[in-house]
């Protein structure tokens, strides 16, 4: 999705990246033959959804940027988690 220099369309992007590295998540299967592939599918996730929240960031309200901020937490958990798991 491209860059918005729309608060609201930047924010739910970053937010709908989020949501699809939950998504990943859930659909990773440790010991599945497909392992590798959701590992990749996930990494990208992730980067795009750094992205994403940090063009947010740029141009977020106060609360928006908690939220956002909340975001990139939560990411840093689910990689260090993820990591630990290899």
């Amino acid at each position: 999705m491209p860059y918005h220099k729309n608060k609201q369309q930047a924010f739910q992007a970053a937010q709908q990246g989020f949501t699809d590295v939950q998504n990943s998540i859930n659909e990773l299967v440790l010991d599945g033959g497909s392992y590798g592939s959701q590992l990749s599918h996930l990494k990208n996730e992730v980067n795009e959804a750094y992205q994403q929240i940090e063009n947010a960031l740029e141009v977020a309200s106060d609360t928006q940027k908690e939220q956002l901020q909340k975001f990139k937490t939560d990411l840093e958990s689910i990689v260090n988690e993820v990591n630990g798991q290899q």
